[in-house]
């Protein structure tokens, strides 16, 4: 079932009382929908399936981020129609102001459940000025809405930065009180891309005092954990025992989906290309193996292996909100 963001809203109050997170999975084509819809639903577990400007661009084949936005959207809406023991919403991931018209066209047509808004380079009374425009816009529309102050070291899709920057949680208690957004991003130390989380100094500490100030100040929000493909299952645990109601993944989607299906290859070359030592004139390639349904759907399933086990260790698993 597709979620509004009215039905987002309750899902991570859920999440927040209950002390587990939603995995929060990046997408930018159908076989991974289909993996982790299909993981949510095994599990019970309610999803949030997330589109960046990258994947969009990809998705339209000609660098159109509407036109991918809307493919995206077609197809997470469909798809999930078909469950009923969880629901899917979709969220527009790391959209930087450049991006406002998109972030625009995405909200009033109702492709989305929540967007996120990354003004977190601009300074901060822009970055608020931003935000709060954007959280107007949304909320006129039943959509909710993430921002971050902060920013993650580390290359995920189109956000680069070579530099940490921790969260300051009176600024984060400002920032959130200033802008009404629904869900805060804070950076505490994760690193988008390929990271080992031993490697990680994780500022727990800071989940902690932010989520204890915006309590203390009337204004308590699920706090979001980004770059945590390579966290351990403690790391994240410790983290959503602090607070952290949304746990955003790609990397490792990646990651399990290039090696599921670069095994499979190297396992059944012979389907495609001519074993050495036989004639070019004797050999026949095998239909049967390199028909793409019989490779791509060994990346899909390792994708929604991997989703299960995720929704398990955030504790999402039988606690959706249509139960």
């Amino acid at each position: 079932m597709f979620f509004n963001g009215d039905k987002m809203k309750q899902v991570f109050l859920k999440a927040k009382k209950e002390r587990f997170a939603i995995v929060a999975s990046n997408i930018a084509f159908d076989g991974a929908v289909r993996s982790i819809l299909q993981a949510a639903d095994n599990v019970k577990s309610d999803v949030l399936i997330q589109i960046s400007t990258g994947a969009c661009k990809y998705a339209s084949g000609i660098n159109n981020v509407n036109v991918g936005a809307s493919v995206l959207s077609s197809i997470v809406k469909i798809l999930s129609a078909q469950y009923r023991n969880s629901g899917a919403g979709l969220h527009i991931d790391h959209a930087t102001p450049n991006y406002f018209d998109f972030v625009k066209f995405c909200i009033e047509n109702g492709l989305v459940s929540s967007v996120m808004i990354d003004a977190s380079k601009e300074k901060m009374e822009d970055n608020i000025r931003i935000t709060k425009e954007v959280v107007y816009l949304a909320h006129k529309h039943n959509i909710i809405v993430e921002g971050e102050i902060g920013y993650i070291k580390g290359q995920e899709d189109e956000i680069v930065s070579d530099e940490q920057l921790y969260t300051n949680p009176d600024e984060a208690l400002e920032f959130v009180k200033k802008t009404d957004v629904d869900l805060f991003a804070a950076s505490i130390g994760t690193n988008h891309g390929v990271t080992k989380g031993k490697n990680v100094h994780l500022r727990l500490d800071l989940i902690e005092k932010i989520d204890k100030l915006l309590i203390e100040n009337g204004v308590e929000r699920g706090i979001v954990l980004h770059g945590a493909s390579g966290l351990t299952k403690e790391q994240q645990q410790g983290a959503i025992s602090r607070g952290v109601v949304k746990i955003n993944k790609d990397t490792r989607y990646q990651m399990e989906y290039a090696s599921a299906v670069q095994k499979f290859w190297e396992e059944n070359k012979d389907a495609i290309v001519c074993p050495k030592g036989m004639s070019e004139d004797d050999y026949i390639p095998d239909k049967k193996r390199f028909d793409p349904r019989k490779w791509l759907i060994k990346g899909e399933q390792a994708i929604q292996k991997a989703a299960e086990n995720l929704m398990d260790i955030c504790g999402s698993k039988e606690h959706s909100i249509l139960l």
